[in-house]
């Protein structure tokens, strides 16, 4: 396996409190880049969050633990509610089919959120409030962060994953290019032929 020295973003962030908004928007583009890779080949990850995003020694993202991910080959809509509260998508808590795409970006929201600001939005010790919370979509997004973060944020944050931000809106959002992506497409296994040598 490849070596992340950089450890895990949740580490890094805490280590820096918050990340500004520039170092955000490049590991964010990353995020997106790793889903959309993901999702072309048809898996669902379901459990990120920056314990989950490893940091190599250039500060690249590497999204790890696919212990809860799952194959949808045919786009069908999924049942499990897993993964971790605070980053679960509110279609998920309330037990409706969900499409794992929507639940992933909702998730990017949430390490979104928790890069720029150092906190996550949604927290509570009791589950039951968090649960409501997260259902209703109740957060606050501080002073200190830019319109455009905020309404990037706000777009993702949606409780609606038919009004919910899909990656070509996020991708074509200002904020989003605040700094020109670098994304590399990847290697499609399943869909390109490989030569072999």
């Amino acid at each position: 396996m490849e070596f992340a020295s950089g450890k895990e973003l949740f580490e890094y962030i805490v280590s820096k409190t918050r990340l500004n908004e520039i170092e955000s928007c490049r590991l964010f583009q990353q995020l997106i880049s790793g889903i959309t890779y993901i999702h072309k080949l048809k898996i669902v990850h379901r459990d990120l969050k920056p314990e989950n995003l490893l940091l190599d020694y250039k500060k690249d993202i590497k999204i790890a633990d696919f212990g809860l991910s799952n194959l949808y080959p045919n786009n069908e809509l999924l049942k499990t509610a897993c993964g971790s509260p605070c980053y679960a998508a509110p279609e998920m808590l309330l037990g409706k089919p969900y499409n794992g795409l929507n639940v992933d970006i909702w998730s990017c929201g949430i390490i979104l959120f928790a890069m720029i600001c150092g906190y996550l939005p949604f927290e509570e010790k009791n589950n039951e409030l968090l649960y409501k919370k997260i259902i209703e979509g109740r957060f606050n997004i501080p002073s200190f962060v830019s319109e455009p973060a905020k309404d990037l944020m706000r777009k993702i944050l949606n409780v609606n994953p038919e009004k919910r931000y899909k990656i070509d809106e996020i991708i074509s959002h200002n904020w989003f290019n605040i700094m020109t992506p670098s994304i590399n497409k990847g290697l499609l296994i399943s869909i390109f032929n490989i030569p072999v040598n």
